[in-house]
């Protein structure tokens, strides 16, 4: 079954019954929900997109009168099959694609930061779609690849992004390549050739990448952060620049932006003719509430850029990354990087692509919800219970690490990690994201340690933080 994220204003005239029935029309007709996918039950919906069942109901009476869906008794809403040709006009091409190809792929706890649980994965299941890969279309193995990404994965990441994060683009407007930081610095040359020659960034905020724009000489202002996400108004302006942003779980703190200061960021990059690099980390990894949708989404000026990766739902180790980007960033980037050479293998393109398509990866996405979910329930509990003295949580609601402040005993942020690093647990301080910044603040990355486990663990870490 489909999830769905659409943006619904209470605040607006259109009812918001209309909004969802216009929401998922337009998603049939662009082909993001396929013929005979199952939509969301009249419940689910309502919970998930807390408005009422009713709403939800009208909805779909309106897509079941005009076609689009059915309904099969005891089995829910499907998607209809629609005639070529009715989504003429919603979504056009940015240029000719390339023919679709001739198939159809429907021990201790720390060290590693990024760590998915192998209850969360399901390798028998990968393993059979990388079979049938190696089997069936082996002699297209053989040939160099897309230097996009291969069609079928780009094909299945449009539809992902928009049913997951509400982000609007077609295939054209995707770019595959291993990890975030190639991504990065393909978009630097982009933007270099724009005449944008200044960054900013938030503080904190994600090292790696901002390593990088300085690498290329970038000018660069590093901008506070509140509860809210980043100060829009320290901000650089009148002039042409790049703001780099997480805005639904920002890195390192978990702090989402509200919808209202996601426009105000989009006005000021419309003002100041400038791009957003939206990277949406760990955007899936939510607990306590349903995903907000994309800053992309809401984008009406081809002002933002939108990042996602697979390492952190699927295993590290995959380094399959993707941006979409907007139709002029999108020429540029045709014409700049003729010579560039596709960096994913393609073998393991084509099997996620295959793995997505078999509605694998949805599945392997709410088992990792659940669990991580459970986990943190269990270390919050933990923590509570036996160390409110030395420990303060500021945020236990999303992604891979939980945000804790910790009392001054003496000693440096740097020796608690390391000592904490010695019992087989990960801390790691704020102060390594961040410009003269707090040195009390930490990250507990929790996902290696066993669930069984958990509150052993805790007690171990609260030991060396006395």
């Amino acid at each position: 079954m489909i999830s769905l994220t659409p943006v619904l204003h209470e605040e607006s005239a259109t009812p918001l019954y209309q909004q969802l029935f216009v929401y998922i029309r337009d998603a049939i007709l662009r082909s993001y929900i396929l013929p005979g996918e199952k939509l969301p039950s009249l419940r689910s919906l309502s919970k998930s997109l807390n408005i009422s069942i009713t709403t939800v109901e009208l909805a779909y009476n309106q897509l079941l009168v005009e076609g689009y869906i059915s309904s099969r008794p005891r089995s829910g809403y499907f998607v209809s099959e629609i005639s070529p040709g009715s989504e003429r006009g919603l979504l056009a091409p940015l240029s000719p694609g390339s023919d679709p190809p001739p198939y159809s792929l429907p021990e201790a706890y720390g060290n590693n930061q990024i760590y998915v649980d192998p209850e969360c994965f399901d390798f028998a299941k990968w393993k059979k779609c990388s079979n049938k890969i190696l089997t069936d279309y082996s002699s297209l193995l053989l040939l160099e690849g897309d230097i996009q990404g291969e069609a079928p994965l780009r094909d299945e990441i449009s539809r992902y992004i928009y049913q997951a994060r509400g982000v609007r683009c077609n295939r054209d407007q995707v770019v595959i390549a291993a990890g975030t930081q190639q991504l990065i610095n393909l978009l630097c040359i982009i933007l270099q050739r724009m005449d944008i020659d200044h960054a900013s960034f938030e503080n904190p905020g994600y090292l790696p990448v901002r390593n990088i724009f300085k690498d290329r000489n970038f000018k660069m202002t590093l901008v506070p952060i509140d509860r809210d996400g980043i100060q829009i108004n320290k901000l650089p302006a009148n002039i042409p620049t790049t703001v780099y942003v997480s805005p639904s779980n920002q890195f390192p703190t978990g702090s989402i932006m509200p919808v209202g200061r996601r426009y105000a960021l989009l006005d000021w990059a419309y003002r100041n003719r400038s791009i957003i690099i939206e990277d949406d980390y760990n955007s899936e990894l939510r607990y306590d509430s349903r995903p907000v949708p994309s800053l992309q989404g809401l984008d009406t000026g081809e002002q933002v850029v939108y990042l996602g990766s697979f390492s952190s739902t699927l295993f590290p180790s995959i380094k399959i990354s993707y941006m979409v980007l907007p139709k002029p960033l999108f020429k540029l980037f045709r014409e700049s990087l003729s010579g560039y050479t596709q960096t994913c293998s393609k073998a393991e393109q084509l099997t996620l692509a295959l793995y997505m398509s078999s509605g694998f990866y949805q599945t392997n996405l709410r088992r990792q919800r659940k669990l991580n979910a459970q986990k943190i329930q269990m270390a919050t509990a933990a923590l509570n219970r036996y160390g409110k003295d030395v420990v303060e949580i500021l945020n236990n609601s999303s992604g891979l690490h939980m945000l804790l402040k910790i009392a001054n005993k003496g000693k440096t942020t740097e020796e608690i990690c390391a000592a904490v690093a010695e019992s087989g647990l990960t801390l790691a301080p704020v102060s390594n994201f961040e410009i003269d910044g707090s040195y009390s603040v930490v990250m507990f990355y929790y996902t290696r340690i066993p669930i069984e486990k958990m509150e052993e663990a805790i007690q171990s870490l609260l030991h060396v933080l006395r």
